[in-house]
């Protein structure tokens, strides 16, 4: 009986928003159905999609537990509304046009997570063409955490952050005043703020499509730059003027790797 209850691997809970996604939902449901690692249950929030998003889904094979389509506030309210559903041990978030780098992520993640004193998990992820998603256009080498590490620029690639549950019920979730940064503040929140211990895997999880709002406007590259600012108060945490600087540098060096 002790046997069986070791080998009993843990459940790990994937969820993606979706709205209008038709184009390129197929890439990010089947990323997780080809996973080597079986024990996954995928949650898709849908909100209320116009095109055959939905009909999509339902017609390939895919390791979907949990389908809902309604109104939703936004795609972090999405995420919210998926992350409490989840029953998993281990949880993560794949965005509707993002897909796995290889079929071993899930269970290069859950060995990560065999430390009981590992909180969360997260590693590299590479930008690519819409279209032509062989073709790498921006790699986000990660690198472990140091602290303070935030205030220089650091953060992880948020596609590739996968948390315990019991984290997400203790220290709460996506914050919506924060319409750009979310994932942000939350990451902020957990390993700055509350100081979860995190484990860095070397290698891209994510390949992840061009165009997503951060980035599709200076506009909003303006705002979701003001909104890491107030994360950092909102979290009681002091950061340097300059920082929307540090943040920068980063992400102009991963167009060089």
């Amino acid at each position: 009986m002790n046997t069986e209850k070791q080998d009993i691997k843990p459940l790990v809970s994937i969820v993606t928003g979706t709205y209008n996604s038709s184009k390129f939902i197929g890439d990010c449901v089947k990323s997780i159905n080809d996973q080597t690692y079986k024990n996954i249950e995928h949650i898709i929030i849908d909100g209320n999609s116009k095109d055959n998003t939905v009909s999509i889904i339902e017609h390939m094979p895919n390791r979907v537990s949990k389908l809902i389509s309604e109104k939703d506030d936004g795609i972090y309210d999405a995420m919210n509304k998926g992350l409490k559903l989840a029953d998993g041990e281990i949880l993560g978030i794949l965005n509707s046009d993002d897909f796995y780098n290889s079929e071993e992520v899930i269970q290069n993640v859950v060995e990560a997570f065999e430390d009981p004193n590992i909180d969360c998990v997260y590693g590299d992820l590479v930008y690519v063409e819409q279209l032509n998603t062989d073709k790498v256009v921006r790699n986000w080498v990660t690198g472990p955490y140091k602290e303070n590490a935030f205030r220089k620029g650091w953060h992880p690639a948020h596609p590739s952050f996968f948390v315990r549950n019991s984290v997400y019920k203790k220290l709460g979730y996506f914050n919506l005043n924060f319409g750009l940064a979310a994932d942000f503040e939350l990451m902020l929140r957990f390993l700055e703020g509350n100081k979860i211990k995190g484990k860095y895997i070397p290698s891209p999880m994510v390949r992840m499509r061009l165009g997503g709002a951060t980035n599709k406007s200076l506009k909003n590259i303006l705002q979701g730059n003001k909104e890491c600012v107030e994360a950092f108060k909102a979290n009681d945490l002091k950061v340097s003027a300059a920082y929307p600087v540090y943040r920068l540098l980063p992400k102009l060096k991963q167009f060089l790797k």
